[in-house]
């Protein structure tokens, strides 16, 4: 089964982070929401960060600000994270720079329209 690891996932169901953790559960794949805040969302467990997880996901969606995913780049070397989704207004000149400095392809793209679904059916 394929996974993603979703940064910035929301228990608010109107944000994106929510409904990228609904669509990828809706297909299928194993969810590993990250927000240190929540336990839960939608039913599925929460992690503190992606090094709280027991094995590396397959993807990465980022739904954060550019200034706090620049200060998780070393998490993603720690984790063997080598590509990350940068969802619309998860990224910055500067973000992808830094990423790409240390060996990390950002991916510019929703990882919800990469599945082929409309965030809006959400």
């Amino acid at each position: 089964m394929a996974s993603i690891a979703i940064l910035g996932a929301s228990a608010n169901r109107e944000k994106f982070g929510n409904k990228c953790v609904r669509a990828y559960k809706k297909l299928g794949w194993e969810v590993f929401p990250i927000n240190p805040k929540e336990e839960k969302i939608e039913g599925v467990k929460c992690y503190p960060n992606l090094l709280a997880l027991a094995q590396r996901p397959d993807r990465v969606s980022v739904y954060l600000p550019p200034k706090i995913t620049q200060s998780l780049i070393a998490q993603f070397k720690d984790a063997g994270i080598d590509e990350v989704i940068l969802n619309p207004g998860a990224q910055s000149d500067e973000l992808i720079s830094a990423l790409e400095e240390q060996g990390i392809v950002p991916v510019l793209v929703c990882s919800i329209r990469l599945e082929g679904i409309s965030p809006s059916t959400l």
